[in-house]
């Protein structure tokens, strides 16, 4: 994944997708989830960061869970 912003929506899609591959409760889930809720540039720029973070296979089932939206 490039430096580009992710925007609320796609952080709400991603939580979405996290949510089938973590799990609810994951923190990662929870953070961009809450991102996408209207949270704070601080929120948002932190759950940027949590999903970097992952594992890759981990990112990547994710952003191909979007590709099929």
């Amino acid at each position: 994944m490039d430096d580009t912003a992710i925007d609320r929506d796609a952080m709400g899609r991603i939580a979405r997708a996290l949510t089938f591959i973590l799990g609810a409760e994951h923190p990662t889930t929870k953070a961009l989830a809450a991102a996408a809720d209207g949270g704070s540039a601080a929120q948002v720029k932190k759950a940027r960061g949590m999903f970097l973070k992952l594992k890759p296979g981990e990112r990547q089932a994710a952003m191909a869970m979007l590709d099929d939206d």
